[in-house]
């Protein structure tokens, strides 16, 4: 078992309050109303540009020249590619990028964000990337969940761009990739001491994750 499904077994109840949240398997059911969707899509965005910050804060923290590489390929690939990907979808759903830019940000937005960047301004780059991995090999689980329902890959299901965006292979290697640099971290610097320090993080940042979801929920 590696660390990060020693950190998800220790944060089962909150795991599964993100990971199977109604908002996610409305997704895959296709019954998601496209106003709750749509506000997804801005915070999203919003989250997006926050997530940049935290990687190029990976980079700072990073204690190799290998882990540098790391982290500034997750910021060129933000940067580059993922926003660029996000600002088209948002456009097949009738949202500009003007409209993108002058959204405000939810608390809930802000929360989970300022989260991750407090995590890495305190800790070192292994607390940093415990509390970017709900998101970033959680998004890779929650889409090959919805993949694999009736209407996940149905053509009428109008988030059937989204799950397969997450549930390719492109973003499979991403959240693979991840998950295989945590681990590497964590054989590192990992102490008994430091475990149970590092599961309590994980789970805030799992909760503030599902905070997330549910916040588009309430737009339903």
């Amino acid at each position: 078992m590696d660390f990060f499904e020693t950190l998800k077994a220790a944060a089962m109840p909150e795991w599964r309050r993100y990971a199977e949240h109604p908002f996610t398997t409305a997704m895959g059911e296709g019954t998601l109303s496209e106003p709750a969707f749509r506000h997804y899509l801005v915070q999203d965005y919003l989250f997006l540009i926050e997530f940049a910050r935290a990687y190029a804060l990976a980079v700072y923290k990073a204690p190799t020249l290998a882990d540098m590489r790391e982290g500034a390929a997750g910021l060129s690939a933000i940067l580059d590619v993922e926003m660029g990907l996000h600002v088209k979808l948002c456009g097949a759903w009738g949202l500009s990028a003007d409209d993108l830019e002058r959204a405000p940000s939810e608390p809930e937005t802000l929360a989970y964000t300022r989260y991750v960047l407090d995590a890495g301004m305190r800790g070192d780059l292994l607390s940093l990337k415990v509390a970017l991995a709900p998101c970033v090999i959680g998004y890779a689980e929650i889409a090959a969940r919805l993949a694999r329902m009736p209407a996940g890959d149905d053509p009428a299901n109008p988030y059937r761009v989204w799950i397969a965006e997450y549930a390719g292979e492109p973003y499979r290697e991403v959240a693979t990739a991840a998950r295989a640099h945590l681990d590497s971290l964590a054989g590192r610097y990992l102490t008994p001491a430091r475990e149970a320090e590092l599961v309590t993080n994980f789970k805030e940042a799992t909760r503030l994750e599902a905070d997330f979801w549910e916040m588009g929920w309430r737009k339903r």
